[in-house]
């Protein structure tokens, strides 16, 4: 019954939950999708409901059980992945106080950046504040306040009464755990993003007395710590029945997407390369040690594997893109005059692919929320440029999808040169590889053979299977590796390659021409906007 086994994995992204039953064969057996909204605030707020999520896991999982034969009987495991810096309060039973904050949410940065100051200073820490983070943690609270460590603060300011309440702040899928176990804990990598721990050895991480002391955190406020790939308690009974699962199955300790997006794509020995583009994007592979590079905003993380790091290098909105553009610009949501196609995404494909590469010249730059990585800049915005009377909406989208493109070469960069050598090719996750229009673009502007694995929107719940699979002694790290295929390999094309770099070029010149520009104009912003009453805004 050993390749009969199922794990039920769960996958909690920005924009959607999936759930899947997958084998042992990396093979997702049954896939369901729900959506998640995003309430968007005054002041750089972001939210989520975490009723809205469990609801929508509880109804996708229940689908998923009931379409495979057996499910019942064959599933072992529970394994969640989600969206990570985010953070939830909960009280003792694991139910949340208030909205989830949103890795999107810069509210608390204010609190960050007096946290982290200091005299001398650097880039705005703290000298001995800053080298104590990066020795300890392998990076620092981000000073645009889009992390745990900015969220509790925020909470602990400007919302006191739930700060008080909040029996643990936990990350979603740490969320996702207690509502489906009943116990309220964390792993070595899901609370990596609150920055209060030590992770110098994967084996023993720990929370860190000197920087709570910084932070001004209760350290009573943070939950339990587990080792990666421990079982943190099994189905309570109520929700085994609500999902049509036998009672008693073990939930394996949850994992963030970077985490588990890693063996998702296959890429499971060290320098091994991947991306990633669903409404966000990252490039990474897993290294042996932890490692540092805070000019770039390039560290690692403890990996789903124990004893290992995968490097966490997240460079924000991407797929979600095409969202804002289809909703703002293209096809403004509830307005009565504009017909949706059937197939919206597939629309939008089709007039992306209707414009020659270059999208005659108009660029985009996808820093709709600052850069985050290669560059910490939370000034920069997204632009649309060098529009002519000729430019059509084809355009416009075209330009979309290569910014994103252009964008992840600039993130290549500098994670080859973090880890250490080049990547000669790489794995394609998420639902933007489903485009084989997006596929090809990213061969011609990587310049490399692109590996969409198959089943790539489903790769974050594949990995987190995958991950239970190995720590509950089911599979090996070859199985792993085996388990996952690649679906189709796209080769860089010359001349659309000579056009790209041209293009690419001229998109980092746009970012060094207009990096003072918005500087000045949303810095100013920001300091207007932090003079407004905490309750007014």
């Amino acid at each position: 019954m050993r390749e009969a086994s199922l794990v039920l994995a769960i996958d909690l992204g920005t924009s959607a939950v999936k759930t899947a039953l997958v084998s042992l064969a990396g093979e997702a057996l049954a896939v369901e999708t729900r959506p998640i909204r995003t309430r968007l605030l005054p002041g750089g707020g972001a939210e989520q409901d975490p009723e809205q999520w469990w609801e929508a896991t509880c109804d996708a999982a229940r689908a998923t059980v009931a379409a495979v034969p057996q499910s019942a009987e064959r599933t072992i495991a529970v394994a969640c992945t989600t969206q990570w810096a985010v953070t939830v309060p909960v009280d003792r039973s694991g139910h949340h106080l208030g909205p989830a904050i949103s890795w999107m949410d810069s509210r608390g940065a204010p609190y960050v950046r007096r946290a982290v100051s200091g005299f001398p200073q650097i880039m705005g820490y703290q000298v001995y504040k800053l080298w104590q983070w990066v020795r300890l943690t392998g990076g620092c609270p981000s000073r645009a306040g889009v992390d745990g460590f900015a969220h509790i603060l925020f909470l602990q300011h400007e919302r006191p009464e739930i700060y008080r309440a909040a029996h643990k702040f936990v990350e979603p899928m740490d969320y996702l755990n207690a509502r489906l176990t009943g116990k309220v804990a964390a792993s070595f990598g899901t609370m990596f993003p609150y920055w209060l721990t030590d992770n110098r050895d994967p084996h023993r991480i720990a929370y860190h007395p000197q920087l709570l002391a910084w932070s001004g955190i209760d350290p009573e406020k943070l939950p339990p710590l587990y080792p990666v790939g421990s079982v943190v308690g099994e189905l309570l009974p109520e929700v085994a029945e609500q999902l049509g699962l036998s009672p008693r199955i073990p939930v394996v300790a949850g994992s963030c997407d970077g985490q588990a997006a890693a063996l998702g794509a296959g890429s499971v020995q060290d320098f091994a390369g991947y991306f990633y583009v669903g409404s966000t994007a990252w490039m990474s592979c897993h290294v042996p040690r932890k490692k540092t590079d805070l000019r770039h905003m390039l560290t690692t993380m403890p990996a789903a594997l124990p004893g290992r790091y995968v490097v966490m290098a997240e460079q924000g909105m991407a797929g979600r893109f095409l969202e804002v553009i289809k909703d703002n610009v293209l096809l403004p949501a509830g307005d009565p005059a504009v017909a949706f196609p059937n197939d919206v995404y597939g629309y939008l494909n089709e007039l992306a692919a209707s414009v020659a590469a270059g999208s005659e010249g108009v660029l985009f730059t996808p820093w709709v929320n600052g850069i985050l990585v290669p560059a910490d800049d939370p000034f920069t915005r997204a632009t649309l440029a060098n529009f002519t009377h000729r430019t059509t909406r084809a355009h416009l989208v075209r330009a979309v999808f290569e910014g994103v493109a252009f964008n992840l070469r600039w993130l290549r960069e500098h994670v080859e040169k973090f880890v250490g050598q080049p990547f000669p090719k790489l794995r394609f996750i998420g639902g933007g590889a489903m485009s084989d229009l997006w596929c090809q673009m990213f061969a011609d502007v990587l310049g490399v053979p692109i590996e969409r694995v198959a089943s790539p929107r489903a790769a974050n719940a594949v990995g987190a299977a995958l991950a239970a699979f190995f720590a509950l002694g089911r599979a090996s790290l070859e199985d792993l590796e085996r388990a996952v295929r690649v679906d189709r390999t796209f080769v860089p094309d010359d001349k659309r390659r000579v056009e790209y770099d041209r293009c690419y070029a001229e998109f980092r010149h746009l970012y060094r021409l207009l990096k003072p520009t918005y500087r000045r104009w949303n810095r100013g912003r920001a300091k207007r906007q932090r003079l407004i009453p905490a309750e007014n805004r």
